[in-house]
């Protein structure tokens, strides 16, 4: 159900139900894009029935679905159309438009294309955890992400949330286990990984359906290369790929899941159960893997379940041959992915 996920920490002073909720989310119900409207975005009914609910709660665990549709319109259509408007005028006036007058014209042509493009429809499941106070979205794009928590923020009153933060970057752990091959309590490294250079050069190194216990990638850390993307598996029951500013990404529930489950139990109760079940021990754990969870801005110091976890150790990591060793932390970061996997539904 998930694919990707980027997940927030809900302050403590938006308590929130689920009708307010649902009642937030009535006011941006989605409808398909007009004759003239380039974008259009909103929530749908998670369970897929029309004039459903917008927020649906199972076992505890509130979904939603957002959907967004936008109009294709090739830059080459449009660019056509404005020289075509732009060579009637020559023929017409005896003149050719000015640099404004161009930019008019780009309008018209695109009001004038516009009803007869065709659209393309993209949706992303949003959870909040009401009891862990996290919302997650199954997305890898820090814009399209950023897109929905402005909705919730405009639409629920008192509702604030921070991107997850965590003691120990996801990048020095990263390194960290990978030059030891001492992955933490409960989690193993699968076959892929991507490290990059941080000085001018950028250069990057992949590794695909490869073993990752080999000398030559502790080297590559060694001369300044860190990792970027890890693939690790959860207690034998998720793989996932983890990056350097701590989304999730490529998410797989493994068979030990599944053999737990009947075929016959399918339908979306089950689905967002099963999900949101293996999904919401995950981030605690990892939580923990990388030291335990970060100040968010929120103002409401840790959650109670962290308050009193034990102060995290920093990893070291050796920058470079020749250097002294150094080490790398500090608060986890999400810059935006420049090529965001499309989660599909």
């Amino acid at each position: 159900m998930f694919k990707n996920m980027i997940v927030y920490r809900i302050a403590e002073s938006w308590q929130g139900d689920l009708q307010q909720l649902e009642d937030a989310l009535q006011k941006t119900v989605f409808e398909e894009c007009g004759a003239t409207q380039e974008r259009s975005v909103g929530w749908v009914p998670p369970r897929g029935e029309p004039h459903g609910p917008l927020a649906e709660s199972v076992a505890g665990q509130w979904v939603m679905r957002f959907m967004s549709e936008s109009k294709m319109l090739p830059a080459s259509v449009l660019n056509r159309k404005v020289n075509e408007k732009a060579e009637h005028i020559e023929k017409t006036e005896g003149r050719k438009p000015g640099k404004k007058e161009k930019k008019e014209l780009k309008d018209e042509a695109k009001l004038d294309l516009l009803p007869m493009a065709f659209t393309k429809q993209g949706s992303m499941w949003v959870w909040i955890d009401p009891q862990s106070r996290t919302l997650v979205l199954d997305t890898s794009a820090q814009g399209r992400a950023d897109e929905i928590v402005t909705l919730l923020v405009e639409g629920l009153p008192g509702f604030a949330v921070a991107l997850l933060d965590t003691q120990t970057s996801p990048q020095a752990a990263m390194a960290h286990w990978l030059m030891t091959q001492e992955p933490p309590a409960g989690f193993s490294i699968d076959r892929e990984c991507e490290l990059k250079a941080a000085d001018e050069s950028k250069a990057v190194v992949r590794y695909a359906r490869h073993p990752l216990d080999i000398d030559e990638v502790r080297q590559h850390i060694e001369h300044g290369k860190l990792p970027t993307k890890l693939a690790m598996t959860w207690d034998d029951r998720v793989s996932f790929v983890l990056s350097e500013g701590l989304q999730i990404k490529k998410i797989a529930l493994l068979d030990a899941v599944m053999d737990g489950n009947s075929q016959d139990d399918g339908g979306f109760d089950t689905d967002v159960a099963i999900a949101t079940g293996e999904l919401s021990r995950l981030i605690p754990d990892l939580i923990e893997a990388l030291g335990g969870e970060g100040r968010t801005g929120l103002g409401d110091g840790l959650p109670a379940s962290l308050s009193s976890a034990p102060a995290a150790e920093t990893l070291p990591v050796r920058l470079a041959q020749g250097r002294s060793q150094g080490t790398v932390t500090g608060p986890a970061t999400a810059p935006a992915d420049t090529a965001p996997e499309e989660a599909p539904f």
